[in-house]
């Protein structure tokens, strides 16, 4: 990879990663744009991680307070607001854990492609602005229960697939179960913060056994870069979210998908 391609694709990757229009998908379809090779399962990892470390460092009372509700869940604290949504987090984790697991391979064999992103962003565009429109939006974060946890854990776990993004697929579920739009953006950060940890320790390992060259220091450089960006961008996007919506990034999501199916497909 030139420097130019890792510079490129970790702008993106910060800038989409917390907006709900798929950084997946963009990763997937600035390549094809370019003429760029495919950078690989490895290096969007790394730029997802820089994104974590943006979260972690956005969020960090939340953060805090999750550690503080773990520990008391490990001691038998449990009817705690911090213990119990240390609970709604880890019942949120599982579904997309499991399907990373089990599917997270033959995903990225078989449904990086240009025409997946452009059903998956036309498909979960038109759900994010439904879900913007008819919520309710009258809950607000510590409301979570279990159910709530475990219904946009399996949204999560959809984000997988290139196109769908993980943000806007959280948001949208969240949004349908009632709550407002600045918490079920706040929700939907923490809960990514466990399933971007662990997909990194994992690919880590894999390398670790297998071996071979790895370009570490393109890594740590992009996923620096990616971190920098996402941060900027967590800070746009919650000011955004609670005065205007989520319908232009619905619609952003509509014309892109438009806009790949004319030149690329």
């Amino acid at each position: 990879m030139s420097w130019l391609q890792v510079v490129v694709l970790a702008v993106v990757q910060g800038l989409t990663e917390v907006l709900p229009i798929s950084s997946s998908g963009h990763l997937v379809l600035v390549p094809s744009v370019f003429g760029w090779t495919d950078q690989g399962l490895v290096f969007d990892v790394a730029v997802h991680f820089g994104s974590l470390g943006a979260v972690v460092v956005y969020f960090r009372y939340d953060i805090a307070a999750l550690l503080r509700g773990s520990l008391n869940v490990a001691v038998g604290k449990l009817e705690l607001p911090e213990s119990k949504m240390a609970l709604a987090i880890a019942a949120g984790t599982v579904p997309a854990a499991l399907a990373g697991l089990l599917f997270a391979g033959w995903i990225a064999s078989n449904l990086r492609d240009p025409s997946v992103v452009v059903a998956t962003l036309s498909g979960y565009g038109i759900l994010l602005a439904l879900a913007d429109r008819y919520g309710k939006r009258e809950r607000i974060i510590v409301d979570v229960r279990m159910r709530d946890a475990v219904i946009i854990g399996l949204a999560q776990a959809l984000a997988l697939v290139p196109g769908t993004s993980r943000s806007g697929v959280t948001i949208s579920a969240a949004l349908m179960l009632g709550f407002q739009r600045r918490d079920a953006a706040r929700f939907s950060f923490l809960l990514s913060a466990p399933v971007i940890l662990l997909a990194t320790v994992y690919e880590i390992g894999i390398l670790v056994v297998e071996g071979g060259g790895v370009a570490w220091t393109t890594l740590a450089v992009a996923a620096l870069i990616s971190g920098i960006v996402a941060y900027l961008s967590i800070e746009f996007f919650m000011r955004f979210v609670s005065v205007i919506g989520l319908l232009p990034f619905a619609i952003y999501r509509l014309i892109l998908a438009g806009l790949i199916a004319v030149m690329l497909l």
